[in-house]
């Protein structure tokens, strides 16, 4: 149960964002979150369709774009400087409390990596997509274990609607297996697949329960460090099982065998860098801003998103299940946000009638 302490912290971190700063930045989430969770399953299984096999390889490529935020704060922490004149600001203020909570978290990260990693070497994007969906349903009940998530009649239909697309896609599967593939990789791709779906359903609300728990007020600034450690030590753990493999040996050798071309090899490499780093980004940033069942529905729902597009540029096949799945996970989608629509507007009826109630008292008591 979280305690009064921790409520405290995580009202102080969103009474630092306006309604409307917070409502932008969700959506500025939401988008990232989109480019990196459509993008990222894409760009890795092209990897794979064009002679690439380093499993480790792909699983490091999913966080090592974390340099990247290193810059971002960097500039934040001298423009500070520059705007406040306070000399004292410090680059980093993650107390070690957090760090080691986000150092554990990064490693689960990097183990959820490889599992995905494989998966997708061995299933098609369509068919790892569809397994990938299950994560939702893990979210949902790890959120309410961790974090006591709170469930209304719209984010229950939402995850239903979700849920029962997933099924829905999952009728066409069996004639899904890569040609030269045996069946016995093709299970285990599925299995870990599925694994990964329930380790990631376990890490958002984690990540949820981490800001909870943290004992010093969380901003955005601080989620970019959270995110930064948790991808940095996911990619020390796949640089160890790469040192392992062999596998930065094998780069040069694997890129002049390469399909699609040495230089194109490289490039593939540094853009499934940035466009997973995106999906990190915000799907850390959504928890911050809304919650780990947010976030959760989000990468559900961009589902057949990532179907249409492995259908637009891998020839995938568009069956009529994929139709269905799409309508309803827009549905949900949208019973979704309606939900918390409602939500809001109740609150803040509440927050105007309890500030009527203050001045009505004082002219009482006069």
């Amino acid at each position: 149960m979280v305690n009064m302490e921790t409520e405290i912290h995580a009202e102080e971190a969103q009474s630092l964002l306006s309604p409307s700063m917070k409502r932008t930045l969700l959506i500025i989430n939401c988008v990232v979150l989109s480019i990196g969770n459509c993008g990222g399953p894409l760009i890795m299984r092209l990897y794979f369709i064009h002679g690439g096999k380093r499993i480790w390889l792909s699983s490091f490529l999913e966080t090592a774009g974390w340099p990247f935020i290193l810059i971002i704060l960097i500039a934040a922490f001298f423009y500070r400087r520059i705007t406040t004149g306070n000399s004292t600001a410090k680059l980093f203020n993650m107390k070690p409390r957090l760090f080691f909570a986000s150092a554990v978290i990064g490693i689960l990260t990097g183990l959820d990596d490889y599992l995905y990693a494989y998966g997708v070497s061995k299933l098609p994007v369509s068919t790892s997509a569809i397994v990938i969906a299950s994560q939702l349903g893990f979210t949902a009940g790890f959120a309410y274990l961790l974090v006591k998530q709170k469930f209304t009649s719209f984010s229950i239909n939402a995850v239903v609607l979700l849920t029962i697309g997933s099924g829905v896609l999952a009728l066409h599967t069996s004639s899904d297996r890569p040609e030269g593939e045996s069946k016995k990789e093709y299970i285990l791709g599925f299995i870990l697949t599925l694994g990964a779906a329930a380790l990631y359903g376990f890490i958002l609300p984690l990540i949820e329960l981490t800001y909870h728990k943290a004992k010093q007020v969380i901003d955005y600034m601080l989620v970019m460090e959270i995110q930064m450690v948790m991808c940095l030590f996911a990619t020390l753990f796949c640089t160890v099982g790469m040192l392992i493999n062999n596998d930065f040996q094998a780069i040069g050798a694997e890129a002049k065998k390469f399909e699609l071309g040495e230089t194109k090899y490289f490039v593939v490499l540094v853009c499934s860098g940035m466009i997973w780093q995106c999906f990190f980004l915000g799907a850390i940033g959504v928890i911050f801003c809304a919650s780990s069942l947010l976030s959760g529905i989000i990468i559900a729902v961009l589902l057949p998103v990532t179907e249409v597009l492995a259908v637009i540029f891998y020839q995938e096949k568009f069956q009529a299940e994929k139709g269905v799945a799409l309508v309803l996970s827009l549905w949900g989608f949208v019973s979704y946000f309606y939900g918390e629509i409602k939500q809001s507007k109740k609150l803040e009826k509440k927050r105007r009638a309890a500030e009527m109630e203050v001045p009505l008292n004082q002219i009482v008591a006069s």
